[in-house]
């Protein structure tokens, strides 16, 4: 297996597939050369015509290669599992603190968090420990404000 473009892809595959899609675009660019050059006077304006058959061929090439090697990932739908989500929140939390809450966000992300059945996740997470970081906060702020203005 091997990584192409943050994706898995079987390297015998991926070679079938550079040779077929090569074989396939080249082919219908040389075969509409000579076709082509039958016809039209000009040489280079039938080069010109046959390269629009060469990128037809690519896309004939890769509609090729999509049936004969199939994709190799299973996508399944499951639950959220609530535990490793909350350890994702603490630490997305953790990396960028709050920047805002989930009250905060347009309608069109809460809509589709609640699709994702992620909304209530991050409403537990706020109210469990975004909160009382803020209270800790504030708490520290005005216990250092009072410090400095006995200072004064």
């Amino acid at each position: 297996m091997l990584e192409v473009w943050n994706d898995t892809v079987d390297g015998h595959h991926l070679i079938g597939s550079l040779i077929i899609g090569g074989a396939v675009s080249l082919g219908a660019f040389q075969a509409a050369e000579w076709l082509l050059g039958m016809f039209i006077d000009d040489p280079r304006m039938a080069r010109t015509y046959a390269m629009l058959f060469g990128i037809i061929g690519c896309v004939v090439g890769g509609a090729i290669c999509a049936c004969l090697f199939r994709p190799k990932r299973e996508v399944v739908e499951d639950t959220v599992d609530t535990e490793n989500l909350q350890g994702v929140l603490a630490a997305l939390y953790a990396d960028y603190g709050s920047r805002g809450g989930v009250e905060d966000l347009p309608e069109a992300v809460r809509s589709e968090l609640r699709e994702l059945e992620l909304e209530e996740a991050f409403l537990v997470y706020e109210r469990d420990h975004v909160q009382g970081d803020a209270v800790a906060l504030a708490e520290h702020d005005l216990g250092r404000a009072g410090r400095e203005g006995v200072k004064s």
